[in-house]
């Protein structure tokens, strides 16, 4: 599991959780929310699929640091990791 393999699953659940937003061009700084137009509901979607695919737990009190695409492959690769995912996996 590398960095790249994060951030494609993390683009792939946007994909799923919210169809219309156009992925081609988003940025690993800028807030994922301001990028694709996503609401609240869009972001716990993420969430819930990470745990429903990948058996990954995220508190409420970490959301922040899933704000941004930088934030989500900081966050997740380590726990990724830890449960042993397979990116082909979800």
């Amino acid at each position: 599991m590398s960095p790249k393999d994060v951030k494609d699953i993390v683009l792939n659940i946007i994909s799923t959780v919210s169809p219309d937003a156009d992925l081609s061009d988003v940025k690993e700084e800028e807030p994922l929310r301001d990028q694709l137009d996503m609401d609240s509901m869009d972001f716990l979607d993420i969430v819930m699929e990470l745990r429903k695919r990948f058996k990954i737990e995220v508190p409420k009190e970490d959301y922040p640091q899933l704000a941004t695409l930088a934030g989500c492959v900081s966050y997740l690769l380590p726990r990724f990791l830890a449960v042993g995912a397979d990116a082909t996996t979800g």
